[in-house]
């Protein structure tokens, strides 16, 4: 098992940034492949981001290339998601999930899911 907490999450104004990290305990961290995906209201769950197991192959939503930014530290078990110039339209609870190895855009894919954190952008 992996057990994972988001944390970072808030109000922020357009134009903003955050950082949100993900702890992860449980298994073998620097196994797994870190993916991030969020969830506005009325909405399906939606692929951000995710990182390899070794950090080495890092995939973006083609809409979020630029502004966000993946990372993971394997000393410390926790992998980050950097956001910049954040826009409403960003706004959603985030989650991230970890699979074996290699990163994949779909969330099926994935085997253990944090809670979430909510990011609200004002306008």
């Amino acid at each position: 098992q992996v057990q994972l907490v988001e944390s970072g999450g808030g109000l922020v104004q357009a134009g903003g940034s955050l950082r949100l990290s993900c702890a992860a305990s449980g298994r073998t961290f620097s196994s797994y492949a870190m993916g991030w995906f969020r969830q506005a209201p009325g909405k399906e769950r939606e692929f951000v981001a995710a990182i390899s197991w070794s950090g080495g192959s890092i995939t973006y939503a083609d809409s979020l290339r630029g502004r966000f930014t993946n990372s993971r530290d394997n000393a410390k078990n926790t992998v980050y998601l950097q956001m910049t110039s954040l826009k409403p339209g960003d706004t959603a609870v985030y989650y991230c999930a970890a699979r074996y190895r290699t990163n994949r855009y779909d969330p099926v894919d994935y085997d253990y899911w944090g809670q979430g954190t909510q990011v609200t952008v004002a306008s």
